[in-house]
């Protein structure tokens, strides 16, 4: 109760949040006089030994954690039968306050945000603890920009032998929960990763990936629905980051990112990436040298050199050779129109970079497998991370191939398509067609891709072509990280 003294040191002066297990207050510590807060176990549990050892657990886990992203833990105690624990005290609203009064937020604040999270759970996890209840209820701002991970109260160690609970329970928010989790398996650091993930979707959308009228409705669709894109509210939002968020919230939790300090360099060089407002995928950093000065300037020129005769006589040697050659075509050819100059006038021999998008996966000869539509467009976002990737096949294909489509954006003739690929050893042809979905025909031969393999095209323009995958090799599944073109 407000005004309530505790182990005569702690005055409970405000509640300022509550949930299905605890209150916390502000408090005043009257022996350090400071602010804190307080986590009082509600009195029904304190009867519940499972619960009353859940709330210890927190406390013991929380305090092994120094870390300036993390609330930090004081003390804790009984009194009367009644459980507390005892924060430091943040004053400063939660980030669903800050979500709700002024999503979206722009990408560099939302990036910045999550990135601190990133670094406080990357730093649990180092230490062995998974939070399971990663939402922006439970991240404080203090001096409304820092961000401090708080209630840990359904961590659980990543040593399974640890965990005072156990696979096939269901604990977090729905809104926020990983598709595992809602199925009642062991959490892992994945599991925060695909959090952290939807953390970062409704910051930049200002919306939820998935609602639903009860808890299951909304567990469900984040087991089974696609992940939606964050470009699909904000077109502005870089490629880069949405893919990034995409990645995390992958529905298999070994597609994620392996590990939250990976999940953090992703972030951070979503920030440090020119470019970012969305200009277009595979935007790269340019190092442009500096305009050189006067002084500069007149160090590079050359010495003045005393006028010669050579180049006139060089021209005039080379305008006899070319005259040679046109009187040697016309005896041959008896006129000198059908001489076929090696390069063609006015145009350019140099091919240029053509770009693409990933339009559908393709499975003609379908066995209710998706083919992973969702991640299409990471075939073709300019980073070599993220991919698109078959279905699981045990026993290899036992059917013509499966592919992923890219979009030229209009009908062009390609010269060349390079595939880029971290799972080699699987064979693939090119393909080529007007419609996303097919028909396609061959219009490269076939070969096995290891690394990075350049189909060389032949064949009419086309818009859609077609990454065709015939054998899986040694795999039970491939990956296609990225595709380029060249006209």
């Amino acid at each position: 109760m407000v005004g309530e003294l505790i182990v005569d040191r702690y005055e409970l002066e405000e509640v300022v949040g509550t949930g299905g297990m605890s209150s916390v207050y502000r408090a005043h510590d009257r022996l350090l006089e400071r602010d804190v807060a307080l986590k009082v176990l509600h009195d029904q549990f304190g009867e519940d030994g499972e619960h009353v050892e859940r709330f210890r657990h927190e406390a013991r886990v929380v305090a092994a954690l120094s870390h300036p992203n993390i609330v930090t833990v004081i003390d804790r105690g009984e009194q009367n039968g009644r459980q507390f624990i005892v924060f430091e005290y943040v004053a400063g609203e939660n980030l669903k306050s800050l979500i709700q009064r002024e999503a979206p937020l722009s990408e560099d604040e939302a990036v910045e945000l999550g990135l601190q999270i990133a670094r406080a759970l990357a730093f649990a996890h180092e230490h062995g603890l998974c939070h399971r209840d990663v939402k922006p209820q439970n991240v404080l701002l203090a001096d409304g920009s820092e961000a401090k991970v708080t209630d840990f109260g359904i961590a659980r160690s990543l040593d399974v032998r640890d965990g005072i609970t156990q696979t096939g329970t269901v604990l977090g928010t729905s809104d926020y929960i990983a598709p595992e989790q809602a199925r009642g398996s062991r959490a892992t650091v994945q599991t925060d990763i695909y959090s952290l993930g939807v953390v970062l979707y409704e910051l930049l959308t200002g919306e939820l990936p998935f609602r639903g009228e009860n808890f299951v409705a909304v567990a469900m669709r984040h087991i089974n629905d696609p992940v939606p894109s964050v470009r699909a509210l904000r077109p502005d939002v870089s490629p880069r980051l949405d893919a990034a968020i995409q990645r995390a919230m992958a529905k298999e939790p070994r597609q994620r990112f392996g590990s939250m300090d990976e999940f953090a360099a992703e972030l951070e060089a979503c920030l440090a990436q020119p470019g970012a407002n969305g200009t277009g995928p595979g935007d790269e950093t340019l190092v442009v040298a500096p305009a050189p000065t006067d002084r500069s300037r007149r160090a590079a020129r050359p010495p003045a050199a005393r006028p010669t005769i050579w180049p006139l006589i060089l021209l005039l040697a080379g305008l006899a050779v070319l005259g040679g050659i046109f009187a040697i075509a016309f005896a041959i050819t008896g006129s000198p129109t059908n001489f076929k100059p090696l390069v063609g006038a006015g145009k350019s021999a140099t091919s240029k970079p053509v770009h693409l998008v990933g339009a559908a996966s393709y499975d003609p000869q379908g066995d209710n497998r998706a083919e992973h539509p969702e991640r299409v467009s990471l075939a073709a976002d300019g980073s070599r991370e993220t991919y698109w990737e078959t279905e699981h096949y045990s026993g290899g294909l036992n059917k013509n191939g499966v592919g992923v489509v890219l979009d030229a954006g209009k009908s062009r003739k390609l010269s060349q398509v390079t595939v880029t690929t971290d799972t080699g050893g699987f064979k693939a042809e090119m393909e080529a067609g007007s419609s996303a979905g097919g028909p396609f025909t061959p219009v490269s031969s076939s070969q096995v891709v290891n690394g990075t393999a350049v189909f060389k095209l032949h064949g009419s323009a086309a818009r859609y072509y077609v990454v065709w995958i015939t054998d899986l090799g040694s795999n039970s599944s491939v990956h296609v990280n990225e595709v380029t073109a060249k006209g």
